[in-house]
């Protein structure tokens, strides 16, 4: 039996220990406080696991959590690999409990994406345990604002992952097949404002300008732009306007989301939807948004670290395979810039951002032991 799962099933009951400490300190993106809280969790956990003299950074923010950074002190000239992964979560204190049921672990965040942060830490510490030198330079970045966008995360994730030579994205692998993620689509957000004119509903409704109808006609427009074919969708998910029934509708606005598997794609559904024009010309319309994040395209950097996962894998005796994902990751940002880039190595289970998120914990020391035999083979270049 691989020796790294060996060690690692000796330990499952400290992994666990572990795991169970990161969930119980709840991370909503949203409150800094809590999340702060996650983060000084974490950095207990990875000080008490890892060997060697590691360098923490802490990037400070105003309103999300610190992003923390650990490297090791001494400068190397061998591989660096990164391991990049979020402890923020999408939900709020108290909404959902901690429970076993067999051998599945229930909890806030635990299947996106703590479980898979944590096997990160722990597939370097069986490596340091049963090797004597590692034969690459591993990098953590742990981010607190994944959730809700990445927006003060990216500046740093793009700046160090432009001194790797690879990246590890530890989310988890998709429900089911367990497959990994070679293929993102790229994630696009907006909202549509319409100003109107307001009257009197029954009185002088012909003076007015009824900005809840402009915004339906946008968005009919906007909807029409879906095409299943390219991979290509657009959502309206939010839509609010009006203050009373009998005030014709003066404001009105619309939360757009969009999703693309090419940025040649995004290009074109940006100009198109940045050209909107008001079908009433009495209407004004206010655009503002951006691609939040470019699509993770196939490229040969990410099909040569595929293939050497499939032979990590193999070790092991996993079936290792990949698979297309609808929904963006940090990871878009490293595989937009060229870096080898492979999602989806967290652990199995099911339950993103629903009420039944689990980890199948018994799972846990295979995938782990895979990402130790992983980089392993990442170190051969």
């Amino acid at each position: 039996m691989n020796t790294f799962f060996n060690y690692l099933e000796e330990n499952k009951e400290l992994i666990k220990e572990d795991l169970l400490k990161l969930i119980q300190s709840e991370s909503p993106s949203r409150n800094k406080q809590k999340v702060d809280e996650c983060g000084r969790v974490l950095t207990e956990v990875f000080q008490k696991r890892l060997f060697g003299n590691w360098k923490l950074e802490s990037f400070e923010q105003e309103a999300a959590g610190d992003h923390l950074l650990f490297q090791l002190e001494e400068p190397s000239e061998k591989p660096r690999i990164l391991y990049l992964s979020h402890f923020d979560t999408v939900w709020d204190t108290g909404v959902l409990p901690i429970v076993e049921k067999g051998t599945d672990l229930y909890g806030p965040g635990v299947f996106d994406m703590k479980a898979g942060l944590l096997s990160s830490v722990w597939s370097v510490r069986a490596l340091q345990q049963e090797i004597q030198e590692l034969p690459f330079s591993p990098v953590f970045l742990f981010t607190s604002d994944e959730e809700v966008g990445s927006e003060t995360s990216r500046p740093l994730i793009e700046k160090v992952a432009s001194t790797c030579d690879a990246v590890l994205v530890m989310e988890p692998p998709v429900s089911g097949s367990f497959a990994l993620k070679t293929e993102r689509k790229g994630v696009g957000r907006y909202t549509l404002q319409v100003k109107g004119v307001s009257a009197h509903a029954g009185n002088h409704h012909e003076d007015g300008v009824n900005a809840i109808l402009e915004l339906s006609k946008q968005i009919v427009e906007l909807e029409k732009l879906t095409d299943y074919e390219k991979g290509t969708t657009v959502n309206v998910g939010v839509v609010k306007g009006g203050t009373s029934s009998n005030v014709v509708a003066a404001f009105a606005e619309a939360d757009i989301d969009f999703r693309v598997t090419t940025y040649e794609e995004a290009e074109k559904l940006i100009k198109t939807i940045e050209s909107l024009q008001p079908f009433n010309p009495a209407a004004e319309l206010t655009l503002s948004g951006e691609l939040n994040r470019p699509p993770m395209e196939k490229s040969a950097q990410s099909e040569a670290l595929y293939q050497k996962a499939l032979i990590a894998g193999n070790r092991l005796g996993i079936d290792i395979k990949e698979a297309k994902a609808g929904g963006g990751s940090d990871g878009n940002f490293t595989a937009a810039l060229g870096i080898p880039t492979l999602d989806g190595l967290g652990i199995p289970g099911d339950g993103p951002h629903a009420l039944h998120e689990h980890i199948q914990f018994a799972q846990f020391t295979q995938r782990c032991a895979f990402i130790s035999e992983l980089c392993l083979e990442i170190a051969k270049k």
